[in-house]
């Protein structure tokens, strides 16, 4: 059980550094994944070496990249503002208001985009600060953002979703088609867990309904910002172009499987900076010394989220090479368990993982698994796929805590220590409540 003891040892090493020791979270990835290419033995170096190559060239990762600057345009060029005055308008009049945007938005957001950090960057940077004028304290509307960032996940076409339905354990046993009403389901079952808790911050903070004299006119805030909601439009094109009859067509026209070819993980953000460079034109820099400016100073916003998303690739590559996965299968089937208590068993182990990995790191490493032995157990494939994507939601959620956190802490200036009980509280642990209902049949999806 050599990878079940390098797991925990990983684990152990991550959260020592980042949380007792109060280090950078990047440093606490690396070193983690050190230990883990430690336990393949005298395979140490070749395995090291293998998992980093692996995650160095996966598209995710620089996918993970492409949508954090994405979220720096999209603010830089005023979209995302005007698209949030749009919905300021019509309901930024209630107690709180900002914080139901905030939450709204980032459930549209992540119905499109599916990154967790990029989520947490673009309507954070708006709505923090909007969310502090409206007498929310800073803690609070950072938990308010890491929070909802689990969105993303709980929405097809998520990252986490492709890991999980092109692996080889769960690929056999359910297709992306089979997977997508049920998660649609999922997905709103947890959005209306966080609407649920935002007003139970809203009340616990005593906000305030944001002036009337600061909130625009519909009939200006629909003219100024309608043209936002085209950035549907971009996320549309690489998905229709990917699936259905298009997708037919286009790969019997070119004799290439199109679907394969074009990865809409990577497009869509890449359409996404399209479109923001349209709709957003006349805030963007007319100078190339002017670009150059905005570029270096986007720079700091990748250098956590960068490292952290490619050594937690890395760790748990490192781990997948000791037999990490086939041994937890080995042991949740050995559990002669009812579906509920099995559903909270792999959900804590899926939530643990979570804690120190990025989402699709979680499908990767554990998810798979998790997935495979509801199925054993008599869960019906889509309904334990949903179960174990809404587990992996906690990414921020459980300390460490994952790089949506650090970056709604670092808009809102505020130490992420202060905001670990709440996320814990109000995110965590109703989520892994969530997710053991869903595989149970209680919450229909």
């Amino acid at each position: 059980m050599i990878g079940i003891w390098a797991l925990g040892a990983y684990l152990a090493v991550i959260i020592i550094w980042s949380v007792l020791m109060r280090r950078n979270v990047g440093e606490a990835m690396i070193l983690g994944f050190i230990v883990a290419a430690a336990f393949n033995g005298s395979q140490m170096l070749s395995a090291g070496w293998g998992a980093l190559y692996e995650a160095l060239t996966d598209e995710i990762v620089y996918a993970t990249v492409i949508f954090v600057f994405m979220g720096y345009l999209l603010e830089r060029a005023g979209v995302m503002e005007r698209m949030i005055n749009l919905l300021d308008s019509l309901i930024g009049g209630s107690k709180g208001g900002a914080a139901y945007v905030s939450t709204v938005s980032s459930a549209g957001l992540g119905s499109i985009v599916h990154n967790q950090a990029a989520i947490a960057a673009t309507v954070g940077s708006i709505t923090i600060p909007w969310m502090e004028r409206s007498k929310i304290d800073r803690p609070t509307a950072a938990t308010i953002v890491a929070g909802n960032a689990g969105m993303g996940i709980t929405f097809p076409f998520s990252a986490s979703m492709f890991v999980l339905v092109g692996s080889s354990t769960v690929g056999p046993l359910l297709s992306a088609n089979e997977l997508l009403i049920p998660l649609i389901f999922g997905g709103l079952w947890c959005v209306a867990h966080r609407l649920v808790v935002t007003y139970l911050l809203v009340r616990r903070s005593g906000a305030q309904a944001t002036a009337k004299e600061q909130r625009q006119a519909l009939s200006v805030a629909f003219r100024q910002g309608w043209s936002t909601l085209l950035l549907f439009v971009g996320v549309a094109i690489p998905m229709i172009i990917t699936s259905g009859a298009i997708a037919e067509a286009l790969s019997s026209y070119t004799q290439t499987n199109v679907a394969k070819a074009i990865s809409p993980i990577f497009w869509i953000p890449i359409a996404l900076i399209l479109m923001g460079l349209l709709l957003g034109y006349r805030q963007l820099p007319r100078t190339l010394k002017a670009w150059s400016a905005m570029l270096e100073d986007s720079i700091p916003r990748f250098g956590i989220v960068g490292v952290t998303v490619l050594f937690a690739f890395a760790g748990a590559n490192a781990l997948a090479s000791t037999g990490l996965p086939e041994q937890l299968t080995a042991v949740l089937n050995q559990l002669s368990l009812p579906v509920w208590l099995l559903a909270l068993v792999i959900g804590l182990i899926v939530i643990a993982v979570a804690a120190p990995l990025s989402s699709t790191a979680t499908m990767a490493a554990v998810g798979t698994v998790g997935v495979a032995a509801l199925v054993a157990a008599g869960v019906p494939a889509p309904t334990a796929a949903v179960a174990v994507l809404v587990f992996s939601s906690c990414e921020a959620a459980v300390p460490p805590g994952g790089a949506p956190l650090y970056v709604a802490c670092g808009i809102a200036g505020v130490n992420p220590y202060s905001t670990f009980r709440r996320m814990l509280l109000f995110y965590a642990l109703p989520l892994l409540a969530i997710g053991v209902l869903i595989a149970s049949g209680i919450l229909p999806v």
